[in-house]
């Protein structure tokens, strides 16, 4: 989440005319994240999150993240729920850009994940592929591993000054990965983004999963590798087993890893980190100048790109 466009409050009451969700009491910027520009609203009938699609989010996408939310809350996944307007589409338009209204989830994300934290979350993240084995749309991975070495190339020429040996490291990784990259592994929907300010707890239980706006259809497990890198990392950079351990324990224990997921998970991994890696250093060297928003830094990517390469078998992420 982040604020790349303003919405001043005349502008913002004219498009809530369109809604039954009473009259506008307050709305403030969020300024975390790196997609699209998010407010908190307060109208006289409740709190809502406000969105406006911006950047890497095509228009046509946004019927699957809309209707995988309500999918998921269907379902019994605690996600947002968009709100029609009043003439039942889910989608509006502000500020010239697409906009939605979702339902606000109590809870908070963890700055500190504990490993009761990341089993609650790996739990989570297995309940969710589960339930979204009965959603009836499907989209591309757009940011798979065959847009990774043409995404590179529009910052290549800038990498090792982020970076010292960054660009000969990557093209080698690039390389490698786009060889031995699994391709017959458990598929469905993903996540793709479940960092921990995407999941909120109420006291150590996870109380729901927000930001749907990269989820697309890909290998399972590489979503659990993603959540592996996000979650097992500490400040400095050191793995921590115990985290990974207590998450991937907990995914097993709603949807059971195959033999085929398990040895392909440091692969897996590397490729999660590597992704990042190249999403942050793009937006890192293009962030406007006038948007409300903190670039996240390439290096923290890197550094477990780094690690992953040193890993020989699943065994070294607690399995």
């Amino acid at each position: 989440m982040a604020v790349y466009t303003a919405v001043d409050d005349q502008a913002l009451t004219a498009f809530l005319t369109d809604y039954d969700i009473g009259d506008l009491l307050s709305a403030k910027g969020i300024a975390e994240g790196v997609e699209n520009t998010n407010y908190v609203m307060m109208t006289t009938t409740g709190t809502y999150i406000l969105t406006l699609y911006e950047q890497r989010v095509d228009a046509a996408d946004l019927p699957f993240f809309l209707h995988l939310m309500n999918h998921c809350a269907d379902k019994g996944i605690a996600a947002p729920q968009p709100l029609p307007r009043r003439d039942g589409a889910l989608l509006g338009e502000l500020c010239g850009r697409h906009a939605a209204i979702v339902t606000y989830l109590d809870g908070m994300a963890t700055k500190k994940p504990k490993p009761l934290h990341c089993a609650e979350l790996g739990r989570g993240l297995a309940a969710f592929h589960n339930a979204t084995q009965t959603f009836g749309m499907a989209r591309p991975n757009a940011l798979g591993v065959a847009s990774w070495g043409p995404l590179f190339d529009d910052s290549r020429d800038q990498a090792d000054a982020v970076i010292p040996g960054m660009a000969s490291l990557v093209d080698e990784e690039l390389v490698a990965l786009d060889a031995a990259w699994p391709r017959d592994l458990p598929q469905g929907v993903i996540h793709a983004d479940l960092f921990p300010d995407n999941v909120f707890f109420i006291g150590d239980r996870l109380s729901g999963l927000i930001d749907f706006y990269f989820a697309c259809n890909d290998m399972l497990a590489y979503d659990l590798a993603i959540c592996v890198n996000a979650w097992c990392f500490e400040d400095d950079l050191a793995f921590n087993v115990t985290r990974a351990r207590a998450m991937i324990e907990g995914y097993d224990a709603v949807r059971p890893l195959s033999a085929a997921e398990r040895d392909a998970l440091p692969l897996l991994c590397r490729g999660a980190a590597l992704r990042f890696c190249l999403t942050r250093l793009h937006d890192w060297l293009r962030v406007p100048e006038d948007a409300l928003v903190t670039p996240k830094d390439p290096r923290p990517y890197y550094e477990r790109l780094r690690f992953h390469r040193s890993v020989t078998s699943a065994t070294e992420y607690g399995l």
